[in-house]
């Protein structure tokens, strides 16, 4: 583009995305008139599943504004808690994020992960076809247009995203309601059930089972349990259920 330029002014959370706004967080850019003002917000790498409220001028605009030169924009980062219209809130994660989908499922967060790498096309076909929610901290798979609804992870420590995905989202949580292999839900078992998975230490020490009504997996308070429960409990205490 190389016509009349636009000043574009982006959200401190925003920042991250357009090095050249660093960091007053200002720039500007040229406009063509046919582009899109959510085109050119992408175009200065902003995927617009971060973006909240677009101003022009200080009025909201869509993102299919047609920008003209000498336009003063203001890019807000998405509104916390968000809101996702139409289905129930369910997420998507791409092949990097399956420490976060483990901990979302021991959440009884409904999350669908692959850990073979599908590819961009799949995922936002998958996306769309279930309305699910894909994270991802890949800027080119979130700017796909088929997706159904997508977000930026913005960390790379599980902890932090968990934190930042329960925050951004709030999804109800019902802990140990879910197989962290593969989603299916949970169901009570007994040892008969689940002999077939149990060496003799776990059998004749334990008594309390569940079972994957989906792959059959066989869970129980084991050696790694303390270290889930703190997991669970620090996501409670947060206050991240829906108001």
């Amino acid at each position: 583009m190389n016509g009349p330029e636009i000043h574009v002014e982006f959200a401190p959370e925003l920042r991250l995305f357009v090095p050249r706004a660093r960091p007053t967080g200002a720039t500007r850019t040229a406009t063509d008139g046919v582009s899109t003002l959510g085109h050119v917000v992408e175009s200065l790498g902003v995927p617009l599943t971060e973006v909240g409220a677009l101003l022009v001028d200080g009025r909201e605009v869509p993102p299919a504004h047609v920008p003209a030169g000498g336009e003063s924009v203001t890019v807000r980062a998405v509104a916390h808690p968000q809101r996702v219209p139409g289905a129930p809130l369910r997420f998507l994660l791409d092949v990097h994020l399956g420490t976060l989908a483990r901990r979302l499922r021991l959440l009884g967060v409904d999350t669908a992960y692959e850990s073979a790498d599908l590819g961009d096309p799949a995922l936002a076909a998958l996306s769309a076809a279930e309305k699910r929610v894909m994270l991802s901290r890949d800027r080119g798979l979130l700017r796909r247009r088929e997706l159904w609804a997508g977000a930026y992870v913005y960390s790379t420590r599980p902890e932090e995203q968990l934190h930042d995905v329960l925050d951004r989202f709030r999804p109800e949580l019902r802990p140990w309601t879910r197989c962290t292999a593969c989603n299916g839900l949970l169901k009570d078992a007994s040892k008969t059930e689940v002999a077939d998975q149990l060496k003799g230490g776990t059998e004749r020490s334990y008594d309390v089972f569940a079972q994957c009504t989906a792959c059959g997996r066989a869970y129980w308070k084991g050696a790694h349990h303390e270290q889930l429960e703190a997991i669970v409990e620090r996501a409670m205490s947060r206050g991240t259920q829906p108001g």
